[in-house]
C-alpha cells in the first residue's frame, strides 16, 4: 500500500451545479427577489445614463398629442374622444418601452449570460417588468401634463386621484405582458416587427376598460359603480397575466 492510499481509496462525489431556472438553486446563489434588485438597478442606471427609452417613450406622446391638437383642428376634447386619445397613446408609446427593454442584453449579448446564470428566471422577468412599470409612470407623469394642456376640455384636476389608480392598473399589466414579450421576441431578427404583434393584441383588453372607465370621468359624471366595476377588470387581468408570465417565463425560454 503506498502513502496516501487511504486518502485515494475514499470515495469521491462530485456536485453539479444546478440547472438555471429550476428552484434547486445552489446554496451560494441570490434569492429571486435579491437578483431582480441587482438587475433592476442595473437597468435604471444604464437609462440614466443612456436616455433612449424614457425620452423616447416621452417625445413620442408629446408629439402626438400636437398632431391630435392640429390634426382634428379642435382645441378640446372630452368623453369618449378624449379617452381614447389618452390611452391609445399611452399604449402606443409603451411599445417603445418594450422593444427597448431587452435592448442592451440583445446588443452586448447579455441575455445569454442572464440566461446561464444559476439564479432563477423569474428575477429576469420580474425586474424588466418593474423597470418597464417605472418607464411608463415617468412619461404619464409628463404625458398628462401636455394632455391637459393641448387637448382636454374639463379641468383634469379633479379626476386626478382616480385617473391615478386607472394607470396604475393599465402598468401593472403593461409591465407584465411586455416584460414577457419583449423577452420572447429578444432573439428574434424581426424583433422591432414582432413586438408590436404580439404585445397590441394582448394589450385590448386593458384598452376597453380603461378608456371605458375614463370617458365619464372626463365629463364628469363618473359613477361609483362603474368605477368599480372596470377597475374590478383591470385587476383581475392584472392578476392573472402577472401569474402566466411568472409561471411560464422559464419554460418559453427554455424553447
Amino acid at each position: 500500500m503506498t502513502a496516501g492510499s487511504g486518502q485515494d481509496d475514499e470515495p469521491r462525489t462530485t456536485s453539479r451545479p444546478a440547472r438555471p431556472g429550476t428552484g434547486d438553486r445552489p446554496a451560494s446563489a441570490p434569492s429571486t427577489f435579491a437578483t431582480a434588485r441587482a438587475i433592476l438597478r442595473k437597468d435604471l442606471a444604464i437609462e440614466l445614463r443612456t436616455k433612449e427609452s424614457v425620452p423616447a417613450m416621452t417625445l413620442f406622446t408629446v408629439t402626438v398629442f400636437v398632431l391630435f391638437h392640429f390634426g382634428l383642428d379642435r382645441d378640446t376634447l372630452e368623453g369618449d374622444l378624449a379617452s381614447g386619445v389618452l390611452w391609445v397613446t399611452l399604449l402606443l408609446a409603451a411599445v417603445i418601452g418594450v422593444s427597448r427593454l431587452f435592448a442592451t442584453e440583445r446588443e452586448q449579448g447579455g441575455i445569454d449570460g442572464l440566461l446561464l446564470a444559476p439564479v432563477d428566471r423569474t428575477a429576469l422577468w420580474l425586474a424588466k417588468a418593474a423597470a418597464l412599470f417605472l418607464y411608463l409612470t415617468a412619461v404619464e407623469v409628463v404625458a398628462l401634463a401636455a394632455f391637459a394642456i393641448l387637448l382636454l376640455g374639463p379641468d383634469l384636476l379633479p379626476a386626478l386621484p382616480v385617473l391615478a389608480l386607472l394607470l396604475l392598473a393599465v402598468n401593472i399589466g403593461v409591465a407584465a405582458i411586455g416584460a414577457l414579450v419583449s423577452a420572447l421576441a429578444a432573439e428574434t431578427r424581426a424583433h422591432e416587427l414582432i413586438v408590436p404583434l404580439m404585445l397590441l393584441p394582448l394589450v385590448v383588453p386593458l384598452l376597453i376598460a380603461a378608456a371605458s372607465a375614463t370617458e365619464p370621468l372626463l365629463r364628469g359624471d363618473q359613477g361609483a359603480e362603474d368605477l368599480v366595476r372596470w377597475l374590478g377588470l383591470l385587476t383581475l387581468y392584472d392578476v392573472v397575466f402577472v401569474l402566466i408570465a411568472a409561471a411560464v417565463f422559464d419554460f418559453l425560454l427554455d424553447d
